[in-house]
């Protein structure tokens, strides 16, 4: 049998286990969440959409309170009625017609000081909210520094006054990344689960922040950021130190995901969101669609990936961890490096043959826009090369040609911003780092069989050459 359509049949018979067992709603996980008011900031983001699906498609949580800003000219309301039609819903939206009913958008921005919300709903939220995903982050590796510390960090901060000021807090979970102490001095060493100096103490970073333009911080990023690879990575390293030095009151934990892929199956196989097009996943995505046919890369070099339904659900079994550590006198903070490199690894050097040669010539995207020819190299002048010949020129003459015809200019612009993302990426696609997983794998342990089937993060089931096959199968239809 196909490989494609042996792993569909498996998903489908896994999926009706899990659907049927979550219809029992026995399960101590379930059973944690059942009435609990929730708090999700980055609810609009990649992650914080399948969060909010799956949390009101397994469980009876009374009311999620979801972060919106106004953007685009877009008040919340519309914002928050155009999240509701996305695909990710669909599955809920069926099982559940009246789901949204469990949704209250709430309008703030995590980059202003109490989050920028008003005094009545930090009120709210602080009478109500029993737990506390905080999610929301710029994740875009180009972000200046000013704004990645208005957002990563300060907002860290925030987010966490909140939770102390709620009086009935039970859990509090702040998502990171498994690379914010990936720096160029810990190439081929242990990433641990523990925190790590700060690279700059978190007040006197915020203060810089406040305190000046964000031209004069560009200047003298180079000499803050040393041996972080971006803004990003060092926004999010310091935020952990803010959440190491305000944890002490609080029944708290960190989940640091990997790089997030589309999901394997839940809510869909394949399901990703448009934001990821900035990032790692959004690269691959491109290599499938024919966009790209070039990257530097190591052959070598462990692809980081780990699918966002797998991150939901560590993410949602930690919040019920901790708070259980809490009730048990367990004070100790713990941090969840999300990943598959330890226990199910694959390197570049095996995921893109079978890309190559199989997935996508048997499968194509729907939305592939040529044939996916694609050359890897680790020579920065070969790429040079390979940019030049299978990326600018013929962008220069798609370009040329909209000119005459009076079209829209964009392949260009497009090839200049994917060049400038693999430049970002070079040192990450030319290095490894090794994630230690040992308090994710513990937790998964700890789990009771229909939580696993309910909340499966086992990374040791992956099949990733039939994951990208059935993706592509999926998507066909």
């Amino acid at each position: 049998m196909d490989p494609a359509q042996a792993f569909i049949n498996d998903l489908m018979a896994r999926n009706q286990s899990m659907d049927e067992a979550m219809a029992r709603g026995d399960s101590a996980i379930q059973q944690f969440y059942s009435d609990a008011t929730v708090f999700v900031t980055g609810g609009s983001g990649f992650l914080g959409k399948q969060l909010i699906e799956k949390l009101l498609r397994a469980t009876t949580v009374s009311k999620v309170f979801v972060l919106l800003r106004p953007k685009k000219e877009k008040e919340i309301e519309e914002r928050f009625n155009e999240m509701l039609q996305e695909p990710v819903y669909d599955k809920l939206r069926e099982q559940q017609p009246g789901f949204a009913d469990r949704i209250v958008p709430i309008e703030g921005d995590v980059a202003q000081l109490r989050l920028g919300l008003s005094s009545n709903d930090w009120d709210i939220l602080a009478d109500q909210v029993n737990i506390i995903f905080h999610m929301a982050a710029t994740t875009r590796l180009d972000t200046p520094l000013r704004a990645a510390t208005m957002i990563n960090t300060r907002g860290a901060r925030e987010a966490l006054l909140l939770g102390k000021a709620c009086k009935n807090i039970k859990s509090y979970v702040h998502v990171s990344t498994a690379f914010s102490h990936a720096c160029t001095n810990r190439v081929d060493t242990d990433i641990l689960e523990e925190f790590y100096l700060s690279p700059v103490p978190p007040e006197t970073m915020i203060k810089l922040a406040e305190s000046n333009e964000e031209s004069r911080l560009n200047d003298i990023a180079p000499g803050l950021t040393k041996t972080w690879l971006n803004n990003y990575l060092f926004s999010k390293a310091v935020a952990e130190e803010v959440v190491c030095s305000m944890s002490e009151d609080l029944p708290i934990c960190v989940v640091r995901p990997a790089v997030v892929l589309h999901s394997i199956r839940e809510p869909h196989p394949g399901w990703t969101d448009a934001s990821c097009v900035y990032g790692a996943s959004g690269l691959a995505l491109s290599v499938g669609m024919g966009v790209v046919h070039a990257m530097l890369v190591h052959d070598r070099a462990q692809l980081n990936f780990i699918p966002v339904d797998y991150v939901t659900n560590a993410t949602i079994a930690a919040g019920w961890v901790t708070a259980k550590r809490r009730d048990a006198g367990e004070r100790n903070l713990k941090i969840y490096n999300v990943n598959t490199t330890p226990r199910n690894p694959i390197d570049i050097g095996r995921m893109l043959p079978m890309l190559r040669n199989d997935t996508i010539p048997n499968y194509p995207p729907p939305m592939a826009v040529a044939y996916s020819l694609y050359l890897q190299t680790n020579s920065p002048a070969i790429y040079w090369i390979y940019n030049w010949l299978l990326h600018m020129i013929p962008a220069y003459i798609i370009d040329g040609v909209c000119f005459i015809l009076g079209k829209p200019r964009r392949a260009v612009k497009l090839y200049t911003k994917a060049n400038k993302l693999i430049q970002l990426m070079t040192f990450v696609l030319l290095n490894n780092f090794d994630f230690v997983d040992k308090n994710t794998e513990a937790l998964y342990e700890s789990l009771s069989e229909v939580d696993r089937e309910i909340f499966d993060f086992d990374v040791n089931k992956i099949d990733w050459l039939g994951i990208e096959k059935a993706v592509g199968f999926f998507n066909q239809d």
